[in-house]
């Protein structure tokens, strides 16, 4: 069984809208996908969570093929430099 690795980058609470957001790079065989995502959520609410709900979300948009994603990046090298982008940044949404 293949497991997906999640990271969680730029964890905030937004307490003008009472919601958790992140950036969650979802890592797959094809390479990672970015997801800006949001949960409603009280601020006391325990991160694990808060992460569990974040995650949910970008598994749920990565596996419907999320065109909303930030950024996606391929596993190619160009000339060993590391990973490259395949698409342009969208503006950011906030999570459905």
């Amino acid at each position: 069984m293949y497991t997906i690795p999640l990271q969680f980058s730029d964890v905030i609470y937004n307490a003008a809208n009472q919601t958790f957001e992140a950036l969650v790079t979802v890592h797959d065989r094809s390479g990672a996908r970015r997801y800006a995502c949001a949960i409603s959520a009280p601020i006391e609410m325990e991160f694990e969570e808060a992460a569990k709900g974040l995650s949910t979300q970008a598994m749920r948009r990565h596996g419907r093929g999320d065109l909303g994603s930030i950024l996606k990046f391929s596993r190619t090298y160009a000339n060993g430099q590391g990973p490259q982008a395949d698409a342009i940044p969208q503006d950011h949404q906030q999570a459905a």
